[in-house]
């Protein structure tokens, strides 16, 4: 029986393994697209076969949880890259009409990205031509929008005529009629909300700001949401790869009629306040997104909650803060100043000896861990006692990752819930695995290999396939030395890490497998 179907945003471990070890830890039972459905970073998926695919597994379950980029142009980065029509678009989607009509009481939670704007050259994951104008593209969102608003600075008036002669017409063209295909997809899923199709609808901002495109599509919807009465069932903030845990936690909260409330507390005083690089508000709205997307709610005070949600954050937003990899000497004066460390660990223990459940969000540092805190808290054998982590990419990336499973273990230890010992193994080992991967290769990792022998190897950033089986081993290699140096309170000598890949060819993101000696639990991240 298909309880749980689950159509992921992309193939990477973060969409299509995340959530599937997230519900194996709810006791939630669920099933996936095969692999072979899925695309390969600008390769989209089988859209016909994973429509066929959710035909047949949808008839025994009873939720839904959807990526309509992946429904609709075969994943996230090819929905940066299509030229589909509005009409082809809207009959992929609609065969979530069709489950509807013939599964009335299937719960459909779906989402969809505003599609990005980056800020930088680079082709990567965007259409040829984002190489050479990317940051004039950018550029262009941003003075648009703000246009709307009043008039432009003279300097900004004159930069705002410079680029209609810089970016070619042609250029723009495509890029606007994408967008503009884009945003009817994102109106026609508000509308499936109306109609009842949609139960749950979450629309990301993918790398947004206070400006732009990205920016002007989102008061659209939200007034759109608005005028519908739907803002209870509808949820737009910043976030992407992360919404597939955000809505397996959400499915679990409501299987088990559970309403967690959860207490913040930061590392600094100011971090409520600043507004995280690649986001459009602050980190204290960001976080009430998050946690009501996810099913909870905020605590009014630390004795009431079912978990307290430790936030390490940085005190100075956007351009200051730090990228994961940079050392302490160079970062921005408020890392010195206005974040206590000492005092934040202290608290993590604190509660810790109380017996609450902790999880801990560092988003101190974009792209990993704060190598500061964690090693204190590693000399200190706090890692152990840590019920949830996360700490990777983005602000909301970690936040909607480490929620989620906070709230699936809140609900676990509440004393009059049972527990197994192999549910338990499957936490452990996605919290070991979240440790080595934002940490270990995140902050550490991937620095030391791009620097010290990807130029010995012939590779790069963006492309290790000529080098790849030496750069895999190297990896598992540094991490299993990781492990051992680092997480002495996890008993590195039971955690085996293999299967060390890299998903997209690339130094981005990792694959591998965890798995813990003595135990049943293995846990892929591939």
């Amino acid at each position: 029986m298909n309880d749980l179907v689950y159509v992921p945003l992309d193939e990477r471990p973060c969409n299509y393994e995340y959530p599937a070890a997230l519900a194996r830890i709810g006791e939630l039972p669920l099933t996936s697209p095969p692999l072979h459905l899925l695309g390969n970073k600008k390769r989209p998926a089988d859209t016909t076969g994973i429509m066929n695919w959710l035909i047949e597994s949808a008839q025994d379950a009873n939720d839904l949880v959807v990526s309509i980029d992946m429904l609709v142009y075969g994943g996230i980065v090819p929905s940066r890259l299509h030229h589909h029509t509005e009409e082809e678009c809207l009959q992929r989607l609609s065969i979530l009409r069709e489950l509807k009509a013939a599964h009335p009481s299937l719960r459909i939670h779906a989402f969809n990205l505003i599609m990005r704007t980056p800020s930088y050259n680079s082709d990567d994951e965007e259409p040829a031509y984002y190489e050479q104008h990317g940051e004039s593209i950018y550029r262009y969102s941003w003075l648009s929008d703000k246009r709307t608003y009043g008039e432009l600075p003279a300097s900004e008036q004159a930069e705002w005529e410079r680029l209609h002669t810089v970016i070619p017409q042609a250029v723009l063209t495509e890029h606007l009629q994408r967008r503009s295909v884009n945003a009817f997809i994102n109106e026609a899923s508000v509308k499936f909300v109306h109609e009842g199709i949609i139960d749950t609808l979450i629309i990301p901002l993918d790398d947004n700001a206070e400006y732009g495109f990205t920016a002007s599509e989102r008061n659209k919807l939200i007034v759109l949401a608005d005028s519908l009465n739907l803002s209870d069932r509808i949820h737009i903030y910043p976030g992407a790869d992360e919404v597939g845990c955000t809505l397996i936690a959400r499915v679990f909260c409501e299987r088990r009629s559970y309403r967690p409330e959860l207490f913040t507390r930061y590392s600094s005083t100011l971090g409520p306040t600043i507004i995280p690089c690649l986001e459009d508000r602050t980190l204290g709205e960001s976080i009430k997104s998050q946690v009501i997307a996810a099913g909870g709610l905020l605590a009014d005070n630390s004795h009431e909650a079912d978990f307290i949600l430790m936030v390490h954050s940085p005190a100075a937003g956007q351009n200051a803060v730090a990228d994961a990899a940079s050392p302490l000497s160079s970062r921005h004066r408020s890392y010195f100043s206005e974040v206590n460390i000492r005092e934040f660990a202290a608290a993590i223990q604190n509660y810790m000896d109380k017996g609450r459940t902790v999880a801990l969000a560092d988003v101190a540092a974009l792209n990993g861990s704060d190598q500061s805190l964690m090693q204190l808290l590693s000399r200190l054998g706090l890692l152990s006692r840590l019920q949830a982590y996360a700490g990777w990419n983005t602000s909301g990336n970690t936040l909607g990752t480490v929620i989620a499973h906070g709230i699936i273990e809140s609900y676990y230890s509440r004393p009059a819930t049972g527990e197994s010992v192999d549910r338990m193994a499957k936490s452990r080992a996605f919290l070991i695995a979240r440790l080595i991967e934002d940490w270990g290769y995140q902050a550490i990792v991937r620095s030391r290999t791009l620097h010290e022998h990807l130029p010995l190897l012939g590779g790069n950033y963006f492309n290790v396939a000529e080098c790849y089986d030496a750069v895999t081993e190297l990896v598992r290699d540094q991490l299993k030395a990781f492990v051992h140096t680092y997480l002495q309170d996890l008993q590195p000598e039971r955690i085996e890490i293999h299967d060390v890949r890299m998903p997209w060819k690339r130094m981005f993101e990792v694959g591998f497998q965890v798995s813990l000696t003595d135990s049943p639990v293995e846990n892929s991240f591939s």
